[in-house]
């Protein structure tokens, strides 16, 4: 016997039933013809590990048992083995014992010369367990096609949170290490001439760095499984106020009336500002910044602008610019980059559907 232990409960009980609805009824008949009532029903029990082997043990001792017409109504093992074939052999060798079933059950009526009615009978059940075991193959079939399907799902999922910890690791290395570089390269050049501004850039940086961890650990315990808030619309205002530190002139504008994001459009719309402002730290030599929310009905418009040198010819943006465009992309959004509002500087323009 195989199979889990619900299956091995249920294989001895239709064994045992089986068995005694072929050998009761055959009491005080030749021990020959008991062997074979036994024969053509116990083998049963490991139907499901060699289920043709068992279906011709079963079906050889049912042809016997019907020579001396000492074959019940119905062939109750046969038809069990059959059943099994059916669901769970190759289609090769499903059809070719099911045409080894028909033959031994044409010899077993013939033979003893039974009626027309017999073979009508005994024809109509075999032909019952042969839908019934088409039935339950083909919902086995479906079954597993679900089961690969939700699989397949599941790997997906898993490489989508990869991907998006990934750039949140980038997003958050970047702009924190922008910060800090900016600090550190400016504390030393007033150490001297002002030290309470010398003070504040290096408490600057042991603040971004703490900040940093604080985020990484959040990153990091969305792959233990441990879940923890991401940063948002929310934190927004943070995020702001830790850009200043580094001399940049940031605003943040919200016009009409704020909405519930969905989680998706929450974390992209704080990377988008985030990575925005870490470029223009890095490369725009900007002093000032405006971060600019449009609430709508359906839609969420974001605009970073600065008073930059401006977009580079010819230029596509690095992997922070790439990661960027695919997070909105993965929201439904869009986004595009050029020259600000007034046509100098640098701006990125990102829309994100909320409604």
């Amino acid at each position: 016997m195989t199979g889990t232990p619900r299956d091995v409960v249920f294989d001895v009980v239709i064994a045992a039933s089986v068995c005694a609805a072929t050998v009761l009824p055959l009491t005080g008949e030749p021990w020959w013809i008991i062997v074979c009532a036994v024969l053509a029903s116990a083998p049963l029990l490991w139907r499901r590990r060699a289920p043709l082997t068992v279906m011709l043990v079963v079906g050889l001792a049912t042809t016997v048992l019907a020579l001396p017409s000492a074959l019940p109504r119905l062939p109750y093992g046969a038809l069990v083995c059959v059943y099994t074939l059916t669901v769970l052999s190759p289609p090769v060798l499903m059809w070719l014992a099911i045409a080894l079933t028909a033959a031994g059950v044409i010899v077993s009526l013939v033979i003893p010369r039974e009626e027309l009615a017999d073979f009508g009978f005994v024809g109509a059940a075999y032909v019952v367990a042969v839908a019934l075991g088409m039935s339950a193959r083909a919902h086995r079939a479906q079954v597993a096609t679900l089961r690969e399907w939700a699989h397949k799902q599941e790997e997906t999922a898993a490489a989508r949170e990869r991907v998006a910890i990934a750039r949140d690791m980038h997003d958050i290395l970047t702009h924190s290490v922008g910060i800090m570089v900016v600090q550190a390269e400016a504390g030393p050049l007033v150490m001297r001439t002002d030290p309470a501004r010398a003070e504040a850039a290096f408490g600057a940086i042991a603040e971004t760095g703490r900040g940093a961890i604080v985020q990484l650990r959040r990153v990091l315990g969305a792959l233990r499984s441990e879940g923890g808030p991401r940063p948002g619309a929310d934190s927004l205002p943070d995020l702001i106020a830790q850009t200043r530190r580094t001399g940049l002139e940031v605003s943040l504008e919200q016009d009409g009336r704020r909405r519930t994001l969905p989680a998706d459009v929450d974390i992209a719309l704080y990377r988008v500002v985030q990575e925005s402002l870490t470029n223009t730290i890095k490369h725009a030599a900007a002093r000032t910044v405006r971060v600019r929310l449009r609430w709508a009905e359906t839609v969420l418009r974001v605009e970073v602008s600065d008073d930059g040198r401006g977009p580079r010819p010819g230029g596509t943006g690095g992997h922070g610019m790439i990661g960027m465009r695919e997070r909105v992309l993965a929201c439904g959004g869009t986004l595009r980059t050029g020259p600000g509002p007034a046509g100098a500087g640098f701006a990125v323009f990102a829309t994100f559907p909320i409604g």
